[in-house]
């Protein structure tokens, strides 16, 4: 009795569901579900399908895809008949004749259903459309939402039924099949026909065959349960019922039919063919430019959804000639495999409007395998060289001196073999031999000696012959000239380590509730003056952590006249219709006078001549070529650093710990670099000697322009 009076409430409500098209609009449903489906008719309308997004490089060459969803779109014109026949032969035999539900099948479907019968679905492709977009696409991300759509009730089905009629008042036939086809899964991360055809038999969708067609056709019922490499029985078993039904419609002859069914299912070995969903597929070379890509935009405002499902064209600055050389040279210098030792190399093109990255590379592959020498770091780029810079962040202190007045490069300085400095505080009470000058803050001074033996005749040697050379205590003397490290930290920023400047003295982002002064400040505080104390002198010796890609933007900036660019990957956007996406980079800033710039580079040409600190590694390649340098050594040889520029590409090499730790780097010959052994690492070798390996390659057959003239009111100083 109570199936009997559920049938007869049942069939009210169906018959009020026939009645829609005509009763509609006199109320047949309430105003709130009215609003409802209007509201779930403007989703599909508004809300586009995920789509795959392509990085190119420089030329437009594909070097990766980014998706969530593996979708090829397709038009109506690429669908041909044995898909479309085999579909509606399988999905909805009288999609051609109902206006957007059958309600004969629904009635039948309904009625098994409430009395236990077999669960039935009923459901015209239409309608199957409104549910798969519904999953998909508008609740792809809400698991509740997609339950929702999906769930056995009265009450979704007949919702899903006015939205249906609703569409097909809209969208004619083939626009609704189009529709289905492109949104619909075929398993496995793979969505729309396009891409299936690609993923199951490497073609385009305009020529699949008809078992072809049908085995896809085949999927849409059950894909986990017919999927063809894991299920193959299964999958063929649907196939060959898809072909019957095409008989059965009248599409297909049954000889046709039976000939079809005994050919194998011809899917691609071993799985679908798909690309990398992520950089990864940009390939052990092109990975960490393509993550770099992926960085930059999300920090300019771009979300990680809409990167993965806004079907963006993505064409980077990419040289992948320079970026070859530039991994080759990594990784003739420290093996890919070497435990704890990343050596990488960061390009930039100098420019007064744009600083385009050229190239990323490091020894390591790119990728998901570490016992394999592979990361996903972003070695190349981001804050992750926690050695330190050393002896090359001079060049700031040198460019605070110059921009101050208080030198130029060629004044001279003071190069003793120990220094003292009361100026600086707190390097200790019992460092200063007697007789000691007055104690520094907190009664204590700042005390320091040379690598090597650097007093020439006199004690003295210019800034230029320091930058060349590198002598500790002629630098901290000359921060001392300039008064505090708050000029020298804020000359750091300005030229280019800004991202570097913002991170803690771990190379994170700032926690100010942290009680730990080594997270909870910025360097650019941390190395700063406070009141009572004139900051942290060993900031131009380079102790912190560093992004190499933001150092070789130093040199950009430099080569540029004093111009600061944001290192960008961007050579333009485009969406899936093809229009132009602004991204909102920053702008460019003259952040040093031009004068101060090219002297600055001037005094850092001496380093690749014979008693520079990189001639060795120049030497090694007979480099012949006009260029600025600075080679830097960490404290007991932990890391060590190049900067060099010419007037075409500036970049910077850094040979560091990835894993941290303590001790230094054991300098054993090119392609032999070890964490053991000894401490023996210095800039000028395996970082100048990648520089110089590279560049020599990449700047090959070029012109090879002068450095810019120096201005004479910087030369001097002293004003």
């Amino acid at each position: 009795m109570l199936k009997l009076i559920g049938l007869c409430v049942l069939a009210g409500v169906l018959v009020a569901g026939m009645l829609f098209p005509v009763a509609g609009a006199a109320g047949v449903l309430s105003n709130q579900a009215s609003e409802t489906v209007d509201k779930t008719s403007s989703d599909l309308a508004d809300i586009p399908p995920p789509l795959v997004t392509t990085i190119t490089d420089n030329t437009g060459k594909q070097i990766a895809t980014l998706y969530k969803q593996y979708r090829i779109p397709t038009n109506e014109t690429q669908i041909n008949d044995a898909m479309k026949w085999a579909l509606i032969s399988v999905e909805d035999k009288r999609f051609y004749e109902h206006n957007g539900v059958d309600w004969k099948g629904t009635l039948r479907a309904a009625v098994s259903n409430t009395t236990g019968g077999d669960t039935q679905g009923a459901s015209t492709l239409t309608q199957q459309y409104v549910k798969n977009y519904l999953i998909n696409v508008v609740y792809r991300d809400d698991k509740p939402g997609q339950k929702r759509a999906q769930e056995q009730s009265v009450a979704r089905k007949l919702k899903e039924a006015r939205i249906a009629i609703q569409l097909e008042t809209k969208l004619n036939k083939m626009q609704i099949l189009t529709g289905y086809l492109n949104v619909v899964e075929f398993s496995r991360e793979i969505y729309g026909v396009g891409a299936a055809a690609n993923a199951y038999f490497n073609t385009p969708v305009e020529k699949l065959t008809v078992p072809q067609a049908a085995l896809l056709a085949g999927l849409v019922n059950n894909p986990v349960v017919n999927d063809p490499w894991k299920n193959p029985a299964k999958a063929t078993e649907r196939r060959n019922l898809v072909l019957d039904r095409m008989v059965d419609n009248q599409k297909l002859a049954k000889a046709d039919a039976e000939r079809f069914k005994a050919e194998p299912l011809g899917v691609v070995e071993g799985g679908p063919q798909k690309p990398a969903a992520n950089c990864v597929g940009a390939g052990p070379e092109n990975g960490f430019f393509c993550q770099y890509v992926e960085d930059y935009l999300l920090k300019a405002g771009m979300t990680l959804d809409d990167l993965y499902t806004g079907g963006y064209q993505i064409k980077t600055t990419l040289d992948e000639r320079a970026n070859h050389e530039a991994k080759v040279s990594a990784e003739t210098q420290v093996k890919k495999t070497q435990d704890n030792v990343a050596n990488t190399l960061s390009l930039v093109k100098p420019g007064k409007d744009r600083h385009e990255v050229v190239a990323l590379a490091a020894n390591r592959d790119y990728g998901l395998h570490e016992d394999q020498g592979q990361t996903t770091f972003a070695l190349p780029s981001g804050v992750y060289n926690t050695g330190g810079a050393g002896s090359a962040y001079k060049v700031f202190t040198a460019a605070a001196a110059l921009e101050a007045g208080v030198a130029g490069i060629n004044s001279p300085l003071p190069v003793p073999d120990f220094y003292t400095s009361s100026v600086f505080g707190g390097g200790g009470n019992r460092c200063a031999p007697a007789p000691r000058p007055p104690a520094g803050p907190g009664g204590k001074w700042y005390c320091l000696g040379n690598a090597g033996d650097y007093n020439p005749a006199g004690g003295a040697m210019s800034l230029q012959q320091a930058l060349a050379t590198s002598p500790n205590t002629a630098f901290v003397a000359l921060e001392e000239k300039v008064g505090s490290t708050g000029p020298i930290v804020e000359m750091a920023r300005k030229l280019g380590m800004r991202d570097t400047m913002a991170s803690n003295l771990g190379g994170g982002a700032v926690d100010p509730k942290s009680g730990n002064p080594g997270v909870n400040a910025s360097q650019l505080q941390a190395f700063g003056p406070r009141p009572g104390w004139a900051g942290n002198a060993s900031f131009t010796l380079g102790p912190a952590p560093l992004s190499g890609l933001e150092l070789a933007n130093v040199g950009a900036t430099i080569m540029s006249g004093g111009v600061w660019c944001p290192p960008t990957p961007l050579a333009g956007i485009t969406d899936r219709d093809g229009k132009p996406v602004p991204v909102k980079e920053a702008a460019c800033e003259q952040v040093v006078p031009e004068g101060l710039a090219n002297t600055l580079a001037v005094g850092m040409s001496r380093d690749s001549q014979p008693g520079g600190t990189s001639f060795g590694a120049a030497n090694g390649v007979r480099w012949n070529r006009p260029v600025m340098g600075k080679t830097g050594t960490t404290q007991n040889n932990g890391s060590g650093t190049y900067l060099g520029a010419t007037p075409q590409l500036s970049g910077a090499a850094m040979v560091f710990r990835p894993k941290g730790g303590s001790g230094g780097l054991c300098y054993l010959g090119p392609g032999n670099v070890t964490t053991r052994g000894c401490e023996n690492m210095f800039g000028g070798k395996t970082p100048a000697q990648t520089w110089f390996g590279a560049m020599s390659k990449i700047l090959e057959g070029q012109e090879a322009p002068p450095l810019p003239q120096p201005d004479p009111k910087y030369l001097g100083g002293g004003r």
